[in-house]
């Protein structure tokens, strides 16, 4: 489980992309960009991952965080494929598009989620659940793609992992 607020959890930025995801308050921003709290305290001081778009990125530009190696070596793994909870938060007129993948250590990539635009003006649960034959370790990317309005902007918060993997 990950909630920002110590620490990224193993959570890295991904080389392959145009911006990185930014970990942030709402106590700290500009009004009007991204949510009023985080998800975990519901507090202006509690943390998220935020990007946004601006004059800075240009549309259809990628931001990209990776999880830690999770392993299919766990024989519960093998079993029952396991589940990613988490929270996001993707508002206003022309944000872009989240998209999540599961990617294998071979490099191959797998969409399990693809959201464009609003949706919505506050934090919404998400479970996917987690594909494959049991064989290969595996990562879990997400992929924030850049909108056309300074002040949308997409959030991620409480990732948290099933127990069997």
């Amino acid at each position: 489980h990950c909630n920002f607020e110590f620490d990224l959890c193993g959570w890295k930025q991904d080389e392959n992309d145009d911006f990185d995801w930014n970990l942030r308050t709402s106590s700290t921003i500009n009004m009007g960009t991204g949510p009023v709290t985080d998800h975990t305290l519901q507090e202006p001081s509690g943390h998220y991952f935020f990007i946004k778009s601006s004059f800075l990125h240009l549309r259809g530009q990628k931001a990209r965080i990776s999880s830690p190696v999770l392993s299919r070596m766990n024989k519960n793994c093998k079993v029952s494929w396991g589940v990613i909870f988490f929270y996001y938060y993707m508002y206003g007129a022309h944000v872009g598009s989240l998209i999540v993948y599961q990617r294998t250590m071979g490099t191959h990539e797998e969409i399990l989620l693809n959201l464009t635009g609003n949706q919505g003006n506050f934090w919404q649960r998400k479970a996917l659940n987690l594909v494959g034959d049991g064989g290969e370790d595996f990562q879990v990317v997400f992929e924030g793609i850049a909108g056309d309005g300074p002040k949308d902007g997409i959030a991620l918060d409480d990732l948290t992992f099933s127990k069997e993997c």
